[in-house]
């Protein structure tokens, strides 16, 4: 049993560290529900890039990588090519990253979308002016680089700070109101209090998981750069002072090398010579699971991008294991649509939470007696 002592101070973490959080927890929550829908948001509003139907005849071709890069680069002159990714979900629509420099910054590339039965450009992805980008920005960085992804996770941890704190004053109340119970006889602010209660209760489970995977999420660019450092400063090594490459092998000798390398699985990209994630001397292709839960689990393969063999390929360290494993729990995108209405249900019991939260401050001035929130 809590001292009224223990209990007052928790309750002062519990306040402040939800007045400090909320308003950026109901950004990210507001953004985050209609990005859990995010293949159907592009249906709705048009951007979506559909494969066109083909003769029975041609319905399980499959054209050469070779040529997937060929039409991309035809589309997009005087360009050098970044990535080739395959989307889990659309793994026959390729998507080809090209650049006027093989280290273009992110945001002057291209996209283009190829049909991986015929090699056809089926067209661009939604772009920086779509309702989609505006969306992911803000839930990502706010638009502030890393500095804002770096905030968001702080405010994230706050938030988990929030909930526990919350659970801890709310315990001694159990036995004296009933768990869940809401009291709509008496006050609307005790009203409002069993609710937020309640429904905090409800939704502890996911906002702790959805929080703290959120947080690691910030902190990619980091542990990616920590990775490159290290584990793949190692592998590249040998090549340490060799001039670039001039003519590059084959995409589809080095993706088949690499799919030896991991024979249980299979491509999710490729990183080209040049870009951040491999060396002026190599292809990276780095293989994903094939399973529900290890789709994000990746393999780095590097090839030698002038003869098409095998350099290395190491298991990632624990701390990319840790941020790939975390991101399926976050975006709940491994369930299919049951899983997607049930992670918007949750996201929408938070919003209520953070904002009947949010009221039981504001309000605070014209409270009751009541027990504390």
């Amino acid at each position: 049993m809590l001292s009224p002592k223990s209990l007052r101070t928790w309750s002062f973490v519990h306040r402040w560290t939800s007045i400090v959080c909320t308003a950026f927890m109901l950004l990210l929550c507001l953004t985050g529900l209609p990005l859990v829908f995010g293949h159907e948001l592009d249906v709705l509003l048009g951007d979506a890039i559909e494969a066109p139907e083909l003769p029975a005849s041609q319905a399980n071709a499959r054209a050469s990588y070779d040529s997937v890069l060929k039409s991309a680069l035809a589309k997009n002159h005087g360009h050098v090519p970044q990535y080739m990714i395959w989307e889990p979900d659309e793994p026959m629509l390729p998507v080809i990253v090209t650049a006027p420099r093989a280290d273009t910054p992110p945001d002057d590339t291209q996209s283009t979308t190829i049909d991986g039965r015929t090699a056809q450009a089926l067209g661009a992805p939604p772009g920086k002016g779509s309702l989609k980008f505006v969306l992911l920005k803000l839930h990502v960085d706010m638009f502030a680089g890393l500095p804002g992804k770096l905030f968001l996770g702080a405010m994230g941890m706050t938030f988990v700070a929030a909930i526990v704190s919350g659970v801890v004053v709310y315990l001694p109340f159990w036995k004296k109101v009933g768990l869940g119970r809401v009291r709509m006889k008496k006050s609307r602010r005790i009203a409002w209090l069993d609710g937020h209660n309640a429904l905090g209760m409800l939704t502890l489970i996911w906002a702790l998981l959805v929080g703290a995977t959120g947080s690691i999420n910030t902190l990619a660019d980091l542990l990616l750069d920590a990775w490159r450092n290290d584990q793949l400063a190692q592998m590249l090594a040998p090549y340490q002072g060799k001039p670039p490459v001039a003519a590059t092998a084959s995409i589809d000798e080095a993706i088949h090398t690499a799919r030896n390398t991991a024979p249980s699985m299979i491509p999710s990209f490729v990183a080209f010579p040049g870009t951040r994630f491999s060396s002026p001397h190599h292809y990276t292709v780095f293989m994903r699971g094939d399973g529900i839960l290890t789709t994000r689990m990746l393999r780095p393969v590097l090839i030698d991008a002038e003869t098409g063999a095998l350099t290395d390929s190491r298991e990632l360290p624990w701390y990319l294991k840790l941020l790939l494993g975390s991101q399926p729990l976050h975006f709940g995108d491994f369930g299919g649509m049951p899983l997607k209405i049930f992670w918007a249900a949750f996201d929408v019991l938070t919003i209520i939470v953070l904002g009947s939260g949010l009221y039981l401050w504001l309000s605070r001035g014209n409270k009751n007696k009541a027990q504390p929130a």
